[in-house]
């Protein structure tokens, strides 16, 4: 490489002010299967940040800056740990798990979409929303639990029906990218351009592409800077721009950015600097994800009728708001809009299209708008700084090096000796339909026992026909070696309602022996498990059960337990408080002092002690409510406190 070369590729190029070496050099590459891309639709074997070539294959694929369990590579390094941390990547991750195939992006978007759920990854690691904290956990909980209700009608499909699919199956569409060569590039480095940014028309034809980017050129321009109040309409605008737009999660960011780059001189000698000119933006953020549940409010309604909390009112006022926020934007942006060149719209869910789509009066996009485009990569949070990161994707060249297959280095047998090529690894024996649906069933019935969901897990046995002693799949792990069955499950979990249920309600044997050769009843943790299998004793009767062999003691009355129960809950709380004024007395005793007024100073003798202490600030009195709960009673409290929070400010929005 030259040092012509270094210096064009070290610097950025626009596609709409390329310099004029590289404009007249243009062609589209030619290659045999690639010249005709513009036409068949055929897919480049050469993938950039943000294609999805066949997910889980490492073909072309090489060096750190990839991602071979999803297809992707990428230019930085940073941007393969944003990848890293989104649904799309820890999806993958599951599917590799259960043993599928992972998926791409287009095909991952279409399941999300599905879903009517609006999600968007972070933009930020450290977000203060209250719903970024589970996203992860909605997308993928929401994504397995629809295929897991989808499983049994998948496994009872038949042959022809699941080998339909394969025969109209086709490729994953035109690839996002198309790749000219130029003479002053070096050999086998090509520049890619994004298809969207081109018109049906111009695709058409290889000479036409070339054309429509030379009429591109737009020479730099003065802009007066854009107006201040966000809330205004900007000024009209009569060159040529575009229109990027991002809605998801409760969040909304829309630019208007001129095409014609503003050109700047840093110092008295030196390049000039080519900056985007914004001519308008905005951004809007309200509450309408439900926490750890994922989806809108107005989703969770129509699936499940309309709730009626404090959080619910609260989210379906802000879902009303940030509808008419967003279409008083776009009201306001008309004119702009109207001429602009291109529309990139990202807008996931049914909610969210409605939005901008409508119908509705005084109506600004329309589907069918031949200037829409989606954005052809990842993109996260809708905010400014992501509109501005994708609009800088979308006007940049790509340049890539691309090693033609068959002009790959073969390394010199002498220097070099070649490995022989390692065995493929056995395949993973293909389950049977009945192994799979006790994979299932195991996974289903284990989350309701964590989860503590008594009548579910009953009412779950029941539709499915399962017995209340059904082995857990497969046997041979460690899990499912220590309790093998849902009682042993909720003795070690010491859950003592779900033992009492199964064994009173659900008919499970409590000796049966898991692989260490214990019963339920040994693995048992707490008093209040152990008891629950007493009690059962008790009611159930001595014939039901060879109790000794299941190693319960004695039986036990319901009633005694529950005055046992609320014995030991009195000596804690007795100890407790206990503890506390003993505390208290040190604290009295150890406590700051302060001149009494008769000189004495700020000795024993002189000087008194603050019983009160010093007034407490609101976290030490948060703190202080806290303190002695469990995590789960800290988090009820605290959403109870939020509660308290939305109910007033929805009283006074009520009141303004």
């Amino acid at each position: 490489m030259d040092k012509t070369q270094e210096e064009l590729l070290r610097r950025p190029l626009y596609l709409f002010a390329l310099p004029p070496e590289i404009l007249e050099s243009l062609s589209l590459k030619e290659e045999e299967g690639l010249a005709s891309q513009l036409q068949d639709g055929g897919l480049d074997d050469t993938p950039s940040r943000g294609q999805s070539p066949a997910p889980g294959s490492s073909d072309n694929l090489l060096g750190a800056q990839t991602c071979s369990l999803c297809g992707l590579s990428f230019v930085t390094v940073q941007e393969q740990r944003d990848h890293l941390k989104t649904d799309l990547h820890h999806y993958n991750l599951k599917q590799k798990l259960h043993g599928l195939r992972p998926v791409s992006e287009a095909e991952f978007e279409k399941l999300v979409d599905e879903l009517d759920e609006s999600i968007s990854g972070s933009d930020t690691p450290d977000s203060d929303d209250e719903e970024d904290d589970a996203r992860k956990e909605t997308t993928l909980s929401a994504l397995l639990k629809k295929q897991a209700s989808l499983a049994d009608k998948l496994s009872s499909s038949t042959t022809e029906e699941v080998e339909e699919p394969k025969k109209t199956r086709r490729g994953t569409g035109k690839p996002p990218l198309i790749w000219f060569s130029s003479p002053k590039l070096p050999d086998n480095t090509y520049f890619g351009i994004y298809r969207a940014l081109f018109s049906t028309e111009e695709l058409g034809k290889e000479e036409a592409i070339v054309d429509a980017i030379r009429q591109r050129q737009l020479p730099p321009i003065s802009m007066p800077k854009p107006a201040k109040d966000g809330n205004a309409a900007p000024p009209p605008y009569n060159g040529r721009h575009i229109f990027l737009c991002m809605i998801g999660g409760g969040h909304f960011a829309a630019m208007v950015v001129s095409l014609a780059p503003k050109q700047s001189k840093h110092g008295s000698t030196g390049p000039l600097n080519r900056e985007a000119v914004v001519l308008a933006h905005k951004t809007f953020h309200r509450y309408t994800t439900r926490r750890k549940q994922g989806g809108s409010q107005s989703a969770n309604d129509n699936a499940k009728g309309t709730a009626h909390s404090a959080g619910s009112s609260l989210r379906r006022y802000n879902e009303q708001a940030l509808v008419e926020d967003v279409r008083g934007l776009l009201k306001d942006w008309k004119a702009l809009i109207d001429t602009s060149d291109l529309l990139f719209i990202r807008a996931t869910g049914t909610t969210n299209r409605r939005t901008l789509f409508g119908p509705y009066d005084d109506q600004v996009l329309r589907p069918n708008d031949p200037r829409i485009r989606g954005f052809p990569f990842s993109t996260r949070r809708a905010t400014q700084n992501e509109l501005m990161r994708s609009f800088i994707e979308l006007t940049r060249l790509k340049v890539k090096e691309i090693q033609p297959s068959a002009e790959l280095p073969v390394p010199d047998e002498a220097a070099k000796p070649v490995k022989p090529k390692a065995e493929p690894k056995p395949s993973a024996p293909k389950l049977s339909e009945e192994e799979e649906a006790a994979l299932l069933h195991t996974t289903q019935i284990q989350a309701l026992i964590r989860r503590s969901k008594l009548p579910a897990l009953l009412s779950y046995l029941s539709t499915n026909k399962l017995d209340a002693n059904f082995r857990f799949h497969p046997p041979d792990t460690q899990q499912n070696h220590h309790a093998p069955t849902p009682l042993h499950l909720a003795a070690s979990q010491n859950a003592a309602p779900l033992v009492v249920g199964l064994l009173a309600r659900g008919g499970a044997d409590p000796t049966v022996l898991n692989g260490e050769g214990k019963t339920p009843f040994d693995l048992a943790g707490d008093r209040a498990t152990r008891d629950a299998f007493r009690v059962a004793r008790a009611e159930l009767g001595e014939a039901a059960w060879d109790w000794a062999a299941a190693r319960v003691p004695a039986p036990l009355k319901r009633e005694e337990a529950e005055r046992r129960a609320e014995r030991e809950r009195k000596e804690r709380e007795s100890k407790e408080e206990q503890r506390r004024k003993a505390e208290e007395e040190r604290l009295r005793a150890e406590g700051p002092r302060v001149p009494d007024g008769s000189g004495g100073g700020s000795g024993k003798k002189g000087g008194r002690i603050l019983s009160a202490g010093l007034p407490k600030t609101p976290e030490e009195r948060r703190q202080e409510e806290m303190r002695g709960l469990s995590d789960e009673q800290r988090i009820r409290l605290e959403r109870e406190r939020r509660a308290r929070a939305a109910e007033a400010r929805i009283r006074a929005l009520q009141g303004s």
